[in-house]
């Protein structure tokens, strides 16, 4: 079985910064691309940041200079380096990651994290 943790969401003042990261765990032979998305209190979910296998990324435009994702293919790890973090960034995020390979059976499948919350206040 494979999962998704999030951490590192919490309170920062407008301004801040704070690092999420999200570990995938289980009987995994390899992920595909792996990203952020979020849900605000009302809204749909989106994305927030996409990286794919060839390193190659999307960001929402509301993020685009001010979030980093990045991934740590050893650890099967993501992070979202998330920098002068505004009210407007306030949601739940969720990792997700494309196309992973069951170490055993190799059935690949798509998953989501269970979401860690990130507060900015003004």
């Amino acid at each position: 079985q494979v999962q998704l943790v999030e951490s590192g969401g919490g309170l920062v003042q407008a301004g801040g910064s704070l690092r999420l990261s999200c570990a995938a765990s289980g009987s995994i032979f390899s992920i595909g691309a792996m990203g952020w998305y979020r849900q605000a209190p009302g809204k749909q979910r989106e994305l927030v940041a996409h990286l794919n296998t060839d390193g190659s990324t999307i960001y929402a435009d509301s993020v685009k200079g001010r979030f980093t994702i990045s991934r740590d293919n050893a650890k099967k790890t993501t992070y979202l380096q998330m920098n002068s973090l505004k009210p407007e960034d306030t949601a739940i995020y969720y990792c997700a990651a494309n196309k992973v390979v069951h170490d055993i059976t190799r059935r690949i499948g798509d998953y989501w994290g269970q979401g860690t919350q990130v507060t900015v206040s003004s």
